[in-house]
C-alpha cells in the first residue's frame, strides 16, 4: 500500500553533517506520520525522530538538539539533517510509514558511517 525509500547515506568525519531523505508513494494519503529508525550492527533497532501528518516532531534523547526532521508535502518527502554526527550515530538508518493500527511500512535503509 505504501512504498519507501530512502538516500544520502554515506561516510562522513566526526563534528561533520549528512542529509538523509525519504521518499513515499501509494496510498501516501493514508499515512498518519514518517519518521527514522536506525541499527548498528550486533544492536537493537533504535528510533531516532518521527514527524505527524499535523507537522508535530519527536526525536530520541540521543540526537535532539542535533538532528532536524522535516518535511515537503507537496513533494511526500521526509528529510533527517543529521549535524555536529558523532561515531556512535554509525548505523543503517531506517526509513518508514505509520498508517496507524501497527501498519508500518519500511524502506531497504541507507548506511550512515561516522569516522573517529
Amino acid at each position: 500500500q505504501v512504498r519507501v525509500v530512502e538516500s544520502g547515506g554515506g561516510l562522513v568525519q566526526a563534528g561533520g553533517s549528512l542529509r538523509l531523505s525519504c521518499a513515499a508513494s501509494g496510498s501516501i494519503f493514508s499515512i498518519n506520520a514518517m519518521g527514522w529508525y536506525r541499527q548498528a550492527p550486533g544492536k537493537q533497532r533504535e528510533w531516532v525522530a518521527l514527524i505527524t501528518n499535523r507537522g508535530s516532531t519527536n526525536y530520541a534523547d540521543s540526537v535532539k538538539g542535533r538532528f532536524t526532521i522535516s518535511r515537503d508535502t507537496a513533494k511526500s518527502t521526509v528529510s533527517l539533517q543529521m549535524n555536529t554526527l558523532k561515531p556512535e550515530d554509525t548505523a543503517v538508518y531506517y526509513c518508514y510509514a505509520d498508517q496507524g493500527y501497527g501498519r508500518y511500512y519500511w524502506g531497504q535503509g541507507t548506511q550512515v558511517t561516522v569516522s573517529s
